[in-house]
């Protein structure tokens, strides 16, 4: 169970679709960006929720390689703007911002009405995002990435031993939470940031042990990354069928998880179909 301001305790042991929104010019796949355009904000949010996200992730900066700078006024208004449009017209769903600075998380949930903080540093880019947090008594997005900014999370890191040194950073930033009281985490492997094509899939076959971290729900993002188009052989625009693939094998883990997805009809309809299967006990 996770406590969401104003909203109470919501039950994340069972997979939730989470549907992406950039407020952005270049974000790396066409179909999720609206920009300022306020009609396109409020089509795609009615979108994503009628085909079943219960959550809606807003971003005002592109995290995707070779992506421009941004300013934080810049980011700011992307996503305040955003999400009051979306919450003006959906008050009931659940917002999730997406952005490693402290100022934005601590406006768009103050002054906008957001709900979740998801945060691709852990809080390493802005040493005050975690004190913020702390003091705003949200849920927060945990995500494992090496770098201190966007362009060194997006080069492959060295490890000592992959798996176990991402699991002793989930271990040691989760005891900075919780010293700081941020009670309320959700872990985020990190697909595609500091890791090779080879080390995204050794991750993906290993997702169960993530239920060690017990009350910590998972996030799994993989959708339409290069981990499904490229070894598909396609491209962003083609790789739904790869992302497919993908959310299938997260599912298969048999841990409950939150989907970031681009595509939330064709999510829905694979958590559906995965949930069947294991159901039966096959």
């Amino acid at each position: 169970m996770i406590n969401i301001k104003n909203r109470g305790l919501i039950d994340f042991d069972r997979n939730i679709i989470m549907g992406i929104l950039n407020a952005t010019p270049d974000s790396f796949y066409s179909g999720s960006r609206v920009e300022k355009d306020n009609d396109a904000i409020q089509k795609r949010a009615e979108k994503l929720i009628s085909e079943g996200a219960e959550i809606i992730d807003i971003g005002g900066y592109s995290s995707r390689p070779g992506a421009a700078e941004v300013s934080e006024q810049e980011e700011l208004d992307r996503v305040c703007n955003a999400t009051e449009i979306v919450r003006s017209a959906f008050p009931e769903i659940i917002i999730s911002i997406d952005t490693f600075r402290s100022k934005v998380a601590e406006v768009s949930v103050n002054s906008c009405g957001a709900d979740i903080i998801n945060d691709i540093s852990a809080g390493e880019i802005d040493k005050e995002m975690l004190p913020t947090v702390a003091k705003l008594h949200v849920p927060y997005i945990l995500m494992h990435s090496i770098g201190k900014s966007v362009a060194e999370q997006q080069e492959s890191a060295k490890y000592g031993s992959f798996l176990d040194d991402i699991f002793k950073f989930f271990a040691r930033k989760l005891d900075e939470c919780r010293l700081l009281g941020i009670s309320d985490v959700i872990l985020d492997p990190g697909f595609g940031f500091s890791k090779t094509m080879e080390q995204n899939y050794q991750l993906l076959s290993h997702l169960g042990e993530f239920r060690n971290f017990e009350g910590c729900p998972l996030l799994v993002g993989v959708s339409r990354k290069r981990m499904a188009w490229q070894v598909a052989e396609t491209t962003i625009e083609e790789s739904l069928n790869a992302t497919t693939a993908l959310h299938t094998l997260a599912l298969s883990s048999g841990l409950p998880m939150i989907l970031r997805v681009h595509d939330v009809k064709e999510a829905v309809e694979t958590v559906k179909i995965v949930e069947m299967y294991n159901k039966t006990g096959l």
